[in-house]
Order: structure tokens, then C-alpha cells, then sequence
């Protein structure tokens, strides 16, 4: 069964890091295309950054371009979210996300994606 599980969510202030897991299962890991998605309220959800499996190309969003990076621990299964240099404008739910059709990977487009966890909310006061 495909699932993903999201940690690491929490409160931080302007300027902070936080780094957001991503455990999977399920998956052939070297051929799957995993995504961080975000969703503010009253947003729509966005594409955030993503990483193809086999061959590690990556992409991510302009607004988090330089602050944010994502990455693999294939031994762990899991993928991670690493951000640093918060906002409050980052603030959101983040979710992560999966589809395995390598050649729409790496883009950030929502509809690509049809597995998806439960989500870790993050917060940044100013």
C-alpha cells in the first residue's frame, strides 16, 4: 500500500529553519517523483519543490528558490524539506506528494500528483 506520512512541522520565528520529513512506502524508489505542496487558508495549494528518484533533477518554486532544499535518504525512505530563512508568507499546510510518471518530473504542477499525506502545518511569526 503507497502511503506518505509528513513530520516536523511546527512554530518558528522570521529567520528560522525548520526541516519537514516525509516517510513513504510503497514506492519503486527509483523511478517516483515526490513533491512538497503548501496550502495557506483561503490559497490555493501550490507546488513548493520536487525530486525525481532517478537521477536526483530537482525543481522549486520562485518564492523559495535559495532558502529551501529538497532531498532523499533512500535508505530511510524518506524525503525531506529543508527551510531555512523563514517568512511569515511561508506559513501553511505542507504536504507531500507522489506520482510515478518520470517524464513530468521535475514540475510543480498540482494535477501530476495523485498520492498525497495528511500534511504538518507550519507557522512563522514575524
Amino acid at each position: 500500500q503507497v502511503q506518505l506520512v509528513e513530520s516536523g512541522g511546527g512554530s518558528v520565528q522570521a529567520g528560522g529553519s525548520l526541516r519537514l520529513s516525509c516517510v513513504t512506502s510503497g514506492y519503486a524508489y527509483d523511478s517516483t517523483c515526490f513533491g512538497w505542496f503548501r496550502q495557506a487558508p483561503g490559497k490555493e495549494r501550490e507546488g513548493v519543490a520536487c525530486i525525481y528518484t532517478g537521477g536526483g533533477r530537482t525543481a522549486y518554486a520562485a518564492s523559495v528558490q535559495g532558502r529551501f532544499t529538497i532531498s532523499l535518504h533512500n535508505a530511510q525512505n524518506t524525503v525531506y524539506l529543508q527551510m531555512n530563512s523563514l517568512k511569515p508568507e511561508d506559513t501553511a499546510m505542507y504536504y507531500c506528494a507522489a506520482h510515478t510518471t518520470p517524464w513530468l518530473c521535475p514540475r510543480l504542477n498540482r494535477a501530476d500528483f495523485g498520492t498525497w499525506g495528511q500534511g504538518t502545518q507550519v507557522t512563522v511569526s514575524s
